[in-house]
């Protein structure tokens, strides 16, 4: 039977809609055909670049297709990102996607280049890392409760390092001065070696940062961990209270997972995200991630598009009531 027939019958437009989703059917059946590329927003090496590269090669093994690690770092990560936005929605560029270059960064920025929720495709979350409040030696507190204590009887007198203006661990701090009423002055760096160098020297009294970027100095008697960012304690380091245990429904985490361009089909994302939940729960991979401070959480596409918008509100009000502005 010929369009015009199908037409007159009103058939035509069903006709399409079952071949598209036959079509649909076909290609999760064969996908991937071809070598996968996965872009990490940040360069080789640290926590990002060794999660990203463990999904990557489990990846490669459950789906019989090379995923090719692509690292693309600049822009606090929004190079990455916008790479992954503005990539073809077929499934062969994914993104490994972290919420300071997915959230966080496009609220300093002039121009954002992209948006979390309406450019991209959820597909799972793989980890969460708290990030975690570490102290020069001399810093007088050991836990929460006391560093409040010392900043409401110094107000103005420490500091707090970060890794930038509109970073996760800038906003981290601002969200202290927010919930517990406290005046602590905020020292930008640019980048994480020299906040840390200066903070290890004295020259600032605490910041957040990633749990494995420090925990080396703190063993060596360099710094030492005043609480945890996450929402329970970590199996890392348990002795260790959360800050929320001092300030309820504070949460300052890291959080890293897959994601592809917007559009992206259904049926690949539903593929890719079985796939990645299977990766997440083996018991290799949860000791590789355990071993560096990384909580490992993978989710349903839903789940984590749901966490991202959460992610979005929460510091897109911390920014505006801290008077964070984007960069010119």
């Amino acid at each position: 039977m010929d369009q015009v027939a199908l037409r007159k019958l009103g058939l035509l437009p069903l006709a399409f809609v079952s071949a598209c989703l036959l079509a649909q059917a076909a290609s999760a059946q064969t996908y991937p055909t071809r070598p996968i590329r996965l872009i990490v927003p940040y360069p080789p090496g640290g926590p990002t670049d060794f999660v990203g590269r463990t999904v990557a090669q489990k990846l490669t093994e459950s789906i019989g297709q090379q995923v090719v690690v692509d690292n693309r770092p600049g822009a606090a990560a929004m190079i990455g990102h916008d790479l992954g936005a503005k990539a073809a929605p077929d499934g062969y560029t994914l993104l490994f996607a972290t919420g300071g270059g997915m959230v966080i960064a496009p609220l300093v920025a002039p121009k954002p280049l992209y948006d979390a929720i309406k450019d991209f495709s959820a597909i799972s979350m793989l980890v969460i890392s708290p990030q975690i409040i570490v102290a020069h030696p001399s810093f007088p507190a050991t836990n929460m409760k006391e560093l409040i204590a010392a900043a409401k009887a110094k107000p103005g007198g420490y500091n707090f390092a970060s890794v930038g203006i509109g970073s996760p661990n800038h906003l981290g701090g601002e969200l202290i001065k927010v919930m517990a009423n406290v005046d602590i002055v905020h020292v930008p760096y640019k980048g994480t070696s020299p906040a840390i160098t200066d903070l290890i020297a004295g020259q600032t009294q605490f910041m957040f940062n990633s749990m494995p970027s420090v925990l080396g100095l703190v063993k060596a008697g360099k710094l030492k961990i005043i609480a945890t960012g996450g929402r329970k304690r970590s199996a890392v380091i348990p002795d260790v209270p959360t800050v929320a245990e001092t300030l309820p429904g504070f949460e300052v985490v890291t959080w890293y997972g897959i994601a592809g361009p917007a559009k992206l089909p259904r049926d690949i994302v539903q593929k890719l995200n079985a796939n990645i939940v299977r990766i997440v729960a083996m018991p290799d991979v949860q000791k590789r991630f355990t071993e560096q401070g990384l909580e490992p959480q993978s989710s349903t596409p839903k789940e984590f598009l749901d966490f991202m918008r959460r992610e979005k509100e929460k510091w897109q009000q911390v920014a505006k009531r801290a008077g964070v502005s984007p960069e010119r």
